[in-house]
């Protein structure tokens, strides 16, 4: 009994270093290339704003969304990108993250022609390297969440893209995701590791 105890802690001291070493790595890797103001970040051709579900359970406006919307429209009418590539997850037809996205960036004033969809974008694995490998950009700006343009950062620079990130505002009162992002950037360590692909690719698509 003694024994299964030790091993049970054991398991569990393993778990914690591992999700304590892959967080650290994830965040050197993004260390210094993630910005708050727009007049201190470079200009890239492209912004890849990455997608997330327009409303919460209870009806309300889904504020990650809000924020990246307002990110990105900053980001652009500042002249910091010409293009926004919204990658997000289209897994039926009543929800539709990057026709969403869209609608509420045109409600803001961003011509249509400046926006493009990426409809493959089902995790943030599959947005970076799909800009990549379809979308023909390999250095871009990801437009989310400071937390989890990290994660995306470090994604894009083990893939050998020079990304770098432009932070929307944060929710306050979101812990849950924040304490989730945590085994988020784990296994984002863990897909580099084991070369894990996009979900699917296709044919190359043109950004001009």
């Amino acid at each position: 009994m003694k024994k299964l105890f030790l091993l049970f802690i054991g398991l569990i001291l393993l778990g914690f270093l591992t999700i304590l070493y892959t967080n650290i790595s994830v965040h050197i890797f993004a260390k210094k290339k993630t910005f708050s103001s727009v007049e201190a970040i470079p200009k890239n051709k492209v912004g890849l704003l990455l997608g997330t579900s327009q409303y919460l359970k209870n009806g309300e406006i889904n504020p990650f969304f809000q924020y990246r919307i307002e990110a990105a429209v900053e980001l652009f009418n500042h002249q910091k990108i010409d293009f926004i590539l919204v990658s997000g997850d289209n897994k039926h037809h009543s929800y539709n993250e990057p026709e969403a996205f869209k609608k509420a960036l045109i409600k803001k004033g961003i011509p249509k022609e400046k926006i493009v969809l990426d409809y493959a974008g089902f995790r943030t694995l599959d947005s970076v390297v799909r800009a990549q490998k379809v979308f023909g950009q390999n250095s871009f700006t990801i437009i989310s969440q400071h937390f989890h343009n990290q994660r995306a950062i470090y994604i894009s620079r083990k893939n050998d893209i020079d990304a770098i990130g432009f932070n929307a505002k944060d929710p306050i009162g979101k812990t849950h995701v924040y304490w989730r992002e945590y085994f988020a950037k784990t296994k984002a360590y863990f897909d580099i590791l084991f070369e894990t692909q996009p979900k699917f690719l296709g044919d190359a698509i043109e950004i001009n």
